[in-house]
């Protein structure tokens, strides 16, 4: 595989995991947070009542709520891209010092 190869097919992957991301979001509605990339001048006014804003920056804004289908809402309210935040991944990361693998 050359580096041209790779190259062309860094789009086609970065698309593919913003799609299964914004799937994901909609489907599980487990997110305890989530980040609407790219929003509108407006968004802001047009959010739900109660609905924390956790950061801003130029190209996104972070939401938390524990509302349920959330991330359907903010597609109703414009968002374009909705993805979750705040999830702890795979594997759980344990808190405090774990069990010793020498005993």
């Amino acid at each position: 595989m050359t580096i041209r190869s790779v190259l062309m097919a860094l789009p086609f992957l970065i698309f593919g995991w913003l799609v299964t991301l914004t799937a994901v979001t909609v489907l599980a509605d487990e997110a305890p947070a989530y980040v609407v990339l790219f929003p509108r001048a407006d968004f802001l006014e047009t959010l739900p009542e109660g609905v924390p804003i956790v950061g801003t920056n130029s190209f996104s804004i972070t939401l938390a709520s524990d509302r349920p289908a959330l991330a359907r809402t903010l597609y109703r309210h414009g968002a374009l891209i909705v993805l979750p935040a705040g999830l702890s991944g795979c594997s759980p990361i344990q808190k405090g010092p774990g069990p010793d693998p020498l005993s």
